[in-house]
């Protein structure tokens, strides 16, 4: 199995996926010299989430999940005060196989991972694209729910086209999951699972939008 190094940036509250943008303000000096680091490299930086129990950790070097998505630096911008504005556009997902040392000289991690394929199985194109057609009622109904305007345009606006693997993982980034919630979706094996994964987490979500609130009527 080859195996490569990676700078890796822990956060409690970010999730990474294929194909999708997120913007980040680097602040600490740690990363900091990360940002300018890659930059002067490949400007790829592997994200990686820490678990909800390790959070009070952050200052340090907190446990991580094994498995991360790797992003390349597509814009960026150093300010006057030496913090960084990034948008960091995710490739690749990725297992850590270990952790480099810490060194006196590098102040952030580094890890050596072994990337990690999604594949979308050419047998599984008539289950996705139905499981797709429900996740695309199960959005709408939920949008309408929750706001009523956006209910159309959020998927026949934003994802009308897209292929497969950027229609899931752009939904999985933009809807409102807990990050250990993304996490489990970002660790689908395969695009057919994560649309799987995908869709029950949104019947879940319709069955909490749709319980009666308290002191409403019910039905007799």
């Amino acid at each position: 199995m080859s195996t490569q190094q990676l700078a890796i940036f822990p956060l409690s509250n970010v999730v990474l996926f294929p194909g999708v943008q997120t913007p980040l303000l680097l602040f600490e000096p740690r990363y900091r010299q990360m940002a300018a680091d890659v930059l002067a490299g490949d400007r790829r930086i592997g994200m990686v989430t820490v678990p909800p129990e390790h959070s009070g950790a952050m200052p340090g070097n907190p446990p991580v999940y094994p498995i991360g998505c790797a992003g390349t630096i597509s814009q960026d911008q150093l300010l006057p005060d030496g913090r960084y504005n990034i948008v960091l556009t995710g490739e690749s997902r990725f297992r850590i196989v270990s952790e480099l040392e810490a060194s006196p000289a590098r102040l952030y991690r580094v890890a050596e991972v072994a990337w990690l394929a999604d594949p979308l199985p050419a047998e599984a194109a008539q289950q996705v694209a139905e499981l797709r057609r429900r996740i695309e009622a199960q959005v709408r109904s939920l949008v309408r729910r929750r706001d009523p305007k956006r209910a159309t345009g959020l998927v026949d606006g934003i994802l009308t086209g897209a292929d497969a693997a950027t229609f899931v993982n752009t939904l999985a980034n933009a809807l409102a999951f807990s990050p250990p919630e993304k996490q489990g979706l970002l660790e689908a094996e395969n695009i057919p699972q994560r649309f799987e994964r995908l869709e029950g987490l949104l019947a879940f979500r319709l069955a909490e939008a749709w319980q009666p609130t308290k002191g409403s009527r019910q039905p007799h």
